[in-house]
């Protein structure tokens, strides 16, 4: 039987409690908070970054700095809002001075974003830059490459549609880009519009696949809906 939106919803805060005394590796040492994510328990559109920043790790919450301000207009400027999405991270803990995530990092903390996809069951997944680009899309190809086009991708059990983009921090070192976000976040939204993408056809065996503490009520409160 498939669970319903509370059923889901109230899952989704016993995994951000899980999150939040996760010690599968060694970041959890050196965090303030882990940075679960937040945003709609029922968003069709799931962002996805890289990892928590300096701010983020004091507030527990993603997406807060300025990176994440401009996130905000950007979702404004094709008719959307923030409360409306979900925002989470490829990795749940800060990595010490904002270094690139490791790669064991990254394995420790993906069952948990898989149980968020599977959770929230979104319709279009929109990857921030080269890390999130890379763990959802299983291709190595550069972020300038893959940005602003659809591609179709299983995840989590979920035949959905994955949107690479520029991350957000990108546009503010480098202003010229900011016109290149607004344009594929335009993209971002007719693809909303579109019908789920049928499931993958099957791999016939011996064919390789292409490359693919707070109370209960705040921790409702961070996936409103």
């Amino acid at each position: 039987m498939t669970a319903t939106s509370e059923q889901r919803r109230e899952r989704l805060v016993e995994l951000y409690r899980e999150v939040s005394t996760c010690t599968k590796c060694a970041l959890h040492a050196g965090r303030t908070k882990a940075v679960f994510g937040s945003g709609h328990a029922d968003a069709d559109l799931m962002f996805i970054g890289e990892a928590p920043g300096a701010e983020e790790d004091r507030q527990g919450l993603p997406f807060v700095g300025r990176a994440g301000q401009l996130l905000t207009q950007l979702l404004e400027g094709v008719a959307m809002k923030r409360e409306d999405v979900f925002i989470a991270n490829i990795l749940k803990s800060r990595p010490p001075g904002n270094r690139d995530p490791l790669p064991d990092e990254i394995e420790a903390c993906w069952p948990y974003l898989e149980r968020q996809i599977q959770l929230i069951e979104p319709r279009v997944i929109a990857t921030l830059g080269n890390f999130a680009t890379k763990r959802i899309t299983g291709n190595r190809a550069g972020i300038t490459r893959v940005r602003g086009t659809p591609q179709v991708h299983e995840l989590a059990g979920r035949t959905l549609f994955v949107l690479p983009l520029l991350h957000p921090a990108a546009a503010l070192r480098t202003p010229s880009l900011l016109e290149t976000l607004r344009e594929d976040f335009g993209v971002l939204a007719a693809l909303l519009d579109e019908p789920l993408p049928e499931p993958a056809p099957a791999v016939e065996p011996g064919l390789e696949p292409g490359e693919s503490e707070h109370d209960s009520t705040d921790q409702l409160d961070l996936f409103g809906g």
